[in-house]
């Protein structure tokens, strides 16, 4: 008779970053107990209350943050950004418009250009 298979689970740490959420921001149950891959493709099928507003108002994590201002994680680093930003503060960086972040946008998008021309450049060698 063949094992019964156990349901992969995962430390709410790594759920919480595969939903794009801040740990210390989600509920008590969240962060005590393990997600199952069920219950975490449940949770970004049919997202609760909790992680909706999480979503949509924050805090965020560095990634979320870097994505919304169109930088890297380093330029976020270089400009000293090292906490969760809620979309609020997110929103008046971008309207502030710091020098900052203009030059992080530029370094970001001649990266994003140079990524670009090498995969092209390596699908054409193929």
């Amino acid at each position: 008779m063949a094992p019964q298979k156990t349901g992969q689970t995962m430390k709410p740490a790594t759920a919480a970053k595969k939903l794009g959420v801040l740990l210390d921001a989600t509920p008590a149950e969240f962060r005590d107990g393990v997600v199952s891959r069920d219950e975490l493709n449940a949770l970004q099928a049919g997202p609760p209350e909790w992680l909706r507003e999480l979503r949509s108002s924050g805090p965020h994590p560095r990634p979320v943050v870097a994505d919304r201002l169109g930088v890297s994680i380093s330029g976020l680093a270089r400009a000293g950004i090292d906490e969760p930003l809620t979309t609020e503060q997110i929103a008046a960086l971008k309207e502030e418009q710091p020098d900052w972040l203009r030059r992080e946008r530029l370094v970001r998008a001649e990266a994003d250009r140079e990524a670009a021309r090498l995969k092209a450049a390596q699908s054409g060698a193929k």
